[in-house]
């Protein structure tokens, strides 16, 4: 018909944007075709038609490596989401009937949030989609994020000090942080303390790399305060029970205090803020219908 656009029906299209989306997500050609089971070379082709269509340039090569350009990224920010989403279509569709009866839920946390934060969400929804089969990967929060950034992981649950631009954070829970000591420890019958009276006793932290060292550090840095760590240890029950056999005394959230610990504890409020726990998300990122319900149990159980 005069005068009307033709509209084409680009039929490799979806094809050139998965093959893109993939190799901008793992920085490799020959990765991203070993992820959809194709050859190197025809995901090659499918960049480079892209490419020409576009009449443009998505990629830095760099040796075996490969890094998005500005216009890369850009695409990548526009097509990954509609991507996933096609990919997804079926699951997303039966959902919307009410039907959500089968596919996978990858959770990115470390092993304080798993053991302390997700025992009850995850609970319910097993009981709810027994048919959804979830992967919890016990990760740092640095390993965390580079598997979320990856699209390896449909979400992350943890605590977050910093929040990067490329990500969301929503806060679902806060925990006080309080002084752990041993039963009969000096500090133990002292209802409230000065950072100063910690300073001549042995800190028991997680590693250096964690949120919790770089807080501890700040603070006692803001009040002129020195403190001494004679122990590395990682996981909040690891440091509990060398707290419990006299090995020192640690700062921590009271998510992981149960109660049963022979130990006292003593709130440290008035220096230390609350630390937040929540749900982190790709900014831009296609949510699957399982990452929804799941979302939606983890309000239901916080809030």
């Amino acid at each position: 018909m005069a005068g009307t656009p033709q509209i084409h029906y680009k039929q490799n299209r979806l094809k050139q944007l998965r093959a893109f989306c993939h190799a901008a997500q793992t920085g490799s050609i020959s990765e991203a075709a070993e992820r959809l089971y194709l050859s190197q070379p025809t995901v090659s082709l499918q960049i480079q038609a892209l490419e020409r269509e576009l009449e443009t340039v998505l990629f830095e090569r760099r040796g075996p490596k490969i890094k998005l350009t500005p216009e890369g990224e850009t695409l990548y920010k526009l097509s990954q989401p509609l991507v996933e989403g096609m990919d997804k279509l079926q699951e997303t569709f039966a959902a919307s009937c009410g039907k959500l009866e089968s596919g996978e839920l990858n959770i990115a946390a470390g092993e304080s949030t798993i053991l302390y934060i997700l025992p009850e969400p995850i609970r319910r929804f097993a009981e709810r989609y027994p048919g959804i089969r979830v992967k919890l990967h016990n990760v740092t929060g640095r390993d965390g994020m580079a598997m979320l950034r990856a699209d390896e992981t449909d979400l992350a649950i943890g605590s977050m000090l910093e929040i990067p631009d490329d990500v969301t954070y929503q806060p679902v829970v806060n925990y006080a942080p309080v002084l752990i000591t041993p039963l009969d420890h000096p500090l133990a019958k002292k209802e409230s303390i000065q950072l100063h009276d910690i300073s001549p006793y042995g800190l028991i932290l997680p590693p250096h790399h964690l949120s919790t060292w770089r807080m501890v550090d700040l603070v006692f840095k803001q009040h002129n305060a020195n403190y001494n760590v004679t122990l590395e240890a990682g996981g909040w029950e690891v440091i509990k029970k060398y707290v419990e056999i006299g090995l020192g005394i640690s700062i921590v959230t009271d998510v992981c205090l149960t109660g049963e610990e022979q130990i006292s504890t003593i709130p440290l409020g008035e220096y230390f803020p609350d630390r937040s726990y929540g749900i982190v998300l790709r900014r831009g990122k296609f949510l699957s219908p399982q990452a929804k319900r799941f979302l939606e149990i983890v309000k239901e159980v916080f809030n």
